[in-house]
């Protein structure tokens, strides 16, 4: 399989996305939050640091389970629409 490098919008999105793990995290051992996830310690690092701006669809799942995200929000962290930027910038 080849794989196509990242736009930047994607490696963007990915920021979002670790960014508001990170967040919804708040302080919260990563150690335990990855277990109950079903992940590795590193790949929370990865995914919060945005080194890994694209994670698998249920690894976000679980992340939303176990942080109590719902997976709406999280969608609209990945591709916000129009209405939620012209929100951000007011």
């Amino acid at each position: 399989m080849v794989r196509l490098p990242l736009t930047p919008a994607q490696l963007e999105a990915g920021r979002r996305l670790g960014g508001t793990l990170r967040a919804a995290r708040a302080g919260r051992d990563l150690n335990r939050i990855a277990e109950a996830a079903g992940i590795s310690p590193e790949t929370l690092r990865k995914i919060e640091s945005g080194r890994l701006p694209t994670p698998a669809f249920g690894t976000v799942v679980a992340l939303s389970r176990v942080l109590g995200i719902p997976l709406d929000e999280l969608a609209e962290v990945l591709h916000p629409t129009a209405e939620s930027v012209r929100r951000s910038a007011s």
